[in-house]
């Protein structure tokens, strides 16, 4: 009984550190200062009407989006054939291939920017949008590969081998019998791979140029000379939609499904 005190003791602690933050940047959201300050002075919401008067924030959003959702959807057309292609073979070299499709994830984000910075842009004269959708791309490649390979991983290919035995072709059977069984794989990728995209900074910062500007760079440039609440009140809205948006895939896929 001592044990699972103490045990409810650390999680209660575990979980202050993780919210407090949270609910002092929700309350600094409101406050009416110009500078960011706890407790707040007086009520307002005039930073969040800020957030969107902002070309900048607004431009730079869409571009986010833009990116985040082209580089997750062309993971996914990579990604799911290679993982089933590493869950389906015994070759020799298995792991190192594994291994060779995991590497973004190890390397450093800096260090990936700044390599595509000077082989696409310095080097080949890439335009910028491009080398920032594949810079978007190397990063999320990883996790849609991780992601529905656990989930391949755990698929009864036996069932694949039937589909093949009474006829079935196997681009049909693929399609037909594999994808609807690793539905939920796919779909935690596509949320972890646009999510990893939509917030990624170092590999951004590098290859973003004049015109183009993903919204985390738009808004450390804007922290950089400015220290109103605006920048709370975004956080709050980020919030408000991650939590919106779990809502809905719990109410249509089930969290419970995406952890499978």
């Amino acid at each position: 009984m001592k044990k699972n005190k103490w045990l409810t003791a650390y999680a209660a602690v575990i979980f202050a550190f993780l919210m407090i933050p949270l609910l002092i940047i929700t309350v600094t959201a409101f406050g009416g200062g110009s500078a960011i300050t706890f407790p707040i002075d007086s009520f307002s919401v005039k930073w969040f009407a800020n957030v969107f008067s902002l070309k900048s924030f607004r431009r730079s959003f869409l571009t986010s989006l833009e990116v985040a959702f082209l580089a997750t959807i062309i993971a996914l057309l990579v990604g799911v054939p290679a993982a089933y292609a590493l869950a389906r073979s015994h070759m020799k070299g298995r792991q190192l291939l594994k291994s060779i499709f995991l590497s973004p994830t190890i390397v450093p984000g800096i260090v990936i920017g700044f390599i595509l910075y000077q082989f696409l842009i310095l080097t080949f004269r890439i335009p910028v949008l491009p080398s920032l959708l594949a810079g978007h791309f190397m990063v999320t490649l990883p996790y849609v590969i991780r992601v529905v390979g656990s989930a391949m991983e755990q698929f009864d290919f036996s069932i694949e081998e039937a589909a093949w035995s009474l006829g079935c072709p196997k681009g049909k059977a693929f399609f037909q019998v594999v994808l609807p069984n690793v539905t939920s794989g796919i779909s935690s990728a596509f949320m972890l791979a646009f999510i990893n995209s939509f917030n990624n900074i170092p590999v951004s910062m590098f290859l973003t140029g004049p015109g183009v500007s993903t919204f985390p760079a738009t808004l450390m440039n804007y922290i950089e000379y400015n220290y109103d609440p605006t920048v709370s009140a975004v956080s709050v809205l980020l919030m408000a939609a991650t939590v919106i948006i779990m809502v809905i895939v719990d109410k249509t896929l089930g969290i419970a499904s995406l952890a499978k």
